[in-house]
C-alpha cells in the first residue's frame, strides 16, 4: 500500500529551505591597498553587512553562511554582532580558503543537513534586490538544478588572441553574436546535493559555480539580472554603489 503521507517531490522543492554562502575572503587588490574588498565602507557600513541583508531580505533565505578570510572570523563575527540583522534569519560564519572555490566548499561543508537550496553570492556585489534574490529562489524551487541571474550585453564583445605584454594591440579572432550573451551576477542558486556534486568533481579552479555544474553536463537556466547587481571591484564602483544607496534612501526613505 502506498504511503499517502509522503510529499511529492513538487511539494518538497517548494518547501525546501534555502541557505546562502557568500564567500568573503578575497582580498580585493584592485579596490587598492587597505581591508579586504568585503569590510570596505559603502555609505559607512562595510559591503559584507550589506551583502548580508540583502539575501536576509528575501523571507525564503533562513540561513545566512559568511566565508571569513582566515585570519579574520573574529573581526566578521563582530561586524554582524555590531550591525542590525533581521531576526528570523541565522547567520553562521567560517574560516575561508586559499581559492574562491575553497571558500564556498568551507561554506558548503557547514551548512546544516536540512537545507536543499542554496545560493551563492559574492560580498562584492552589496545592492542585488530582493526580487532577484526571490527569482533565483523560485526558479530553483521549479525544478532548474542552477540558476543564475545575468543582464543582456549593451556593449558589442570580441575575442582576441591576448597580447604578450599587457598593453600592446590585440588582434580580434571573432565577433560572437550579442543577443545570445549575458552578463553573469548573484546569487546563483543550486539544488545543493547538484551543488556539492559539482564541488567533488571539478577541480580546475573556476570563476562561477554555474560553470561547475555545467561540466556536469547539466543545464543551467538564466533568470533576469538587475543593473544594481554590479560587482564593486574598482573605486569607481564604490562611486556608483554611494550614488544607488544616495538614490534608495531619497525615494525609500532609508
Amino acid at each position: 500500500m502506498s504511503d499517502d503521507s509522503r510529499p511529492s517531490p513538487t511539494t518538497a522543492r517548494a518547501e525546501a529551505r534555502t541557505a546562502v554562502v557568500i564567500p568573503a575572503a578575497g582580498r580585493g587588490v584592485r579596490l587598492g591597498p587597505g581591508a579586504p574588498k568585503a569590510l570596505r565602507a559603502l555609505n559607512g557600513t562595510p559591503m559584507l553587512i550589506h551583502a548580508v541583508r540583502a539575501m536576509a531580505a528575501s523571507r525564503a533565505v533562513s540561513l545566512v553562511v559568511v566565508v571569513a578570510p582566515p585570519d579574520g572570523a573574529a573581526e566578521v563575527k563582530s561586524l554582524l554582532d555590531a550591525h542590525a540583522l533581521p531576526e528570523r534569519t541565522d547567520f553562521l560564519i567560517v574560516p575561508g580558503g586559499a581559492e574562491r572555490q575553497d571558500s564556498v566548499k568551507l561554506g558548503l561543508d557547514a551548512l546544516p543537513p536540512d537545507y536543499d537550496i542554496v545560493l551563492v553570492h559574492d560580498a562584492a556585489r552589496p545592492l542585488v534586490p530582493v526580487d532577484t534574490v526571490d527569482a533565483v529562489i523560485e526558479a530553483v524551487r521549479d525544478g532548474a538544478p542552477a540558476v543564475v541571474p545575468a543582464l543582456p550585453l549593451a556593449d558589442t564583445v570580441k575575442e582576441v588572441e591576448s597580447a604578450a605584454v599587457a598593453g600592446d594591440p590585440e588582434p580580434v579572432v571573432a565577433t560572437p553574436e550579442r543577443a545570445r550573451l549575458r552578463a553573469v551576477q548573484t546569487p546563483q542558486g543550486f539544488d545543493r546535493a547538484t551543488l556539492v556534486r559539482a564541488h567533488e568533481a571539478v577541480t580546475d579552479n573556476v570563476t562561477d559555480d554555474a560553470s561547475m555544474v555545467e561540466q556536469l553536463g547539466l543545464t543551467v537556466m538564466v533568470v533576469p539580472g538587475h543593473e544594481e547587481a554590479f560587482k564593486v571591484t574598482r573605486p569607481l564602483d564604490l562611486v556608483l554603489a554611494e550614488a544607488v544607496l544616495a538614490r534608495r534612501r531619497l525615494n525609500d526613505g532609508f
